[in-house]
């Protein structure tokens, strides 16, 4: 298999000869090593193989020779799986496109890339409403403590707060790049990708040093929609990634879950898009969706009803003794008496990201409950 390996390696260096191509070369010869020795008349009889293609494979294949650059290589990126390896993530081999290397930093956990555990893809626009954003983090809880790796692509918005959500809920969250798996987009995300490297994993199909290129972005998406049982769009316009992402998962025979929004929200077009092609809604019952996912492990009840705090808390008379300053600050600003979430936002003098993942928190503890229309009162 090592040697099959180089041959993967090899071909993916051939320009012109992408996932679909290396597919037919293995079907075709049975291995790539094999379709390597091929002659051009040989090569000639495999769909897809003009005039072009073929004159490249012949000009390219005689100044490269598999196993050295497979050492080579093996220098600057050591760790990386091709459909040759064990370890290569078994739900990507369904996929008529599965990457011919894929790069990966951080934690393997054997039993995603076999898939014994399941994984659940989320994404969504990169400019999220703080209804997107809540609900982001209301789910990637309840994956996470119901035992479900999260996958992403850490751009900024919702895949960031799902990154973000499913860590500190001590969960495991997958990121897929369209870089290198060394080189970090966008920058502020430095210390998000650097908390995911010490329990989770990055990966990629770009070698290292690979900068970002608008191109890698759309082909990334493939390998989340690849490796996930469904993927969950919570925010997405017309024209967006996550819109792109769905479209792998129903050509991959993934199922879609969408979260709602209004008709007049510009965020959740492409969401009702989705839902009016057969997409299913994502509801406020966190425990039906989870059977839905088909949640492996058994939830502790305990569990459950924490994970239902979060949209749902538990009225509590009594404050805990102390609270962080940021959590302090926030709850003082509200009484009995229900209010919008921009006063609360003018009234705590910060920014709307740290009241909103104050809130969360708040609602988590089971100290606020949040009315319709974004308002909120003491528990």
């Amino acid at each position: 298999m090592e040697q099959e390996r180089a041959y993967w390696l090899a071909w993916s260096q051939i320009s012109g000869v992408g996932p679909i191509l290396q597919q037919k070369l293995q079907q075709h010869f049975g291995t790539l090593s094999a379709a390597w020795k091929a002659n051009r008349t040989q090569l000639g009889e495999v769909e897809g193989f003009g005039s072009q293609t073929l004159q490249k494979v012949v000009q390219q294949r005689s100044s490269l020779h598999p196993e050295e650059f497979l050492s080579k290589h093996e220098q600057v990126n050591p760790n990386f799986w091709t459909p040759a390896d064990a370890d290569y993530p078994r739900l990507l081999l369904e996929v008529p496109t599965p990457p011919a290397v894929l790069y990966y930093r951080g934690k393997v956990e054997l039993s995603e890339n076999l898939a014994q555990k399941p994984i659940v893809g989320i994404v969504g626009t990169r400019k999220p409403s703080e209804y997107g954003i809540r609900w982001t983090r209301i789910i990637s809880t309840a994956l996470a403590k119901s035992g479900f790796t999260v996958v992403s692509g850490l751009a900024a918005g919702i895949d960031t707060e799902s990154h973000v959500a499913t860590l500190k809920a001590g969960g495991r969250t997958l990121a897929i790049l369209g870089t290198g798996v060394d080189v970090v987009y966008p920058a502020q995300n430095l210390q998000l990708y650097k908390e995911i490297l010490n329990s989770g994993l990055v990966i990629s199909e770009y070698p290292t040093k690979t900068p970002p290129n608008r191109t890698h972005f759309p082909r990334r998406n493939r390998i989340i929609a690849g490796l996930s049982r469904a993927v969950l769009v919570m925010e997405a316009p017309m024209k967006s990634g996550a819109l792109i992402t769905a479209n792998y998962a129903n050509d991959f025979g993934r199922d879609v879950y969408v979260l709602p929004g209004r008709i007049d929200d510009y965020p959740a077009q492409g969401c009702l898009k989705l839902l009016s092609q057969g997409a299913t809604p994502i509801l406020k019952e966190l425990d039906e969706l989870l059977k839905m996912l088909g949640a492996i492990p058994q939830l502790d009840v305990i569990d459950t009803q924490e994970i239902q705090k979060l949209a749902s808390p538990e009225l509590h008379s009594k404050l805990p003794p102390e609270l962080p300053p940021e959590l302090q600050r926030v709850i003082n600003t509200i009484t009995s008496e229900s209010l919008p979430f921009d006063l609360i936002v003018q009234k705590c003098q910060i920014s709307t990201g740290e009241v909103s993942a104050a809130l969360l928190q708040l609602e988590l503890m089971g100290l606020i409950t949040q009315l319709p229309g974004m308002r909120y009162q003491r528990s």
